[in-house]
């Protein structure tokens, strides 16, 4: 199992490779502006390409089956 965070004051995302309090990080994303939860069955992370940009990429997919996702404010 791992664990995404996503705080939205900060845009940001953090992977972690098990649970908050006892796992490495794997993956930070800044900049990011949503996670969005496909139907396919994964939480895709969308990143503004620059700060002023309105628009937003897929920089990665998780399956959601072995991945809890908290958002923190």
């Amino acid at each position: 199992m791992q664990t995404l965070t996503f705080n939205t004051t900060l845009k940001r995302v953090v992977l972690l490779s098990g649970s908050r309090g006892d796992s490495k990080v794997l993956e930070t994303f800044d900049n990011v502006s949503t996670v969005k939860c496909l139907e396919l069955g994964y939480y895709e992370i969308m990143q503004k390409v620059e700060a002023d940009s309105i628009s937003a990429i897929p920089v990665m997919r998780l399956p959601i089956a072995n991945t809890n996702m908290i958002i923190t404010k």
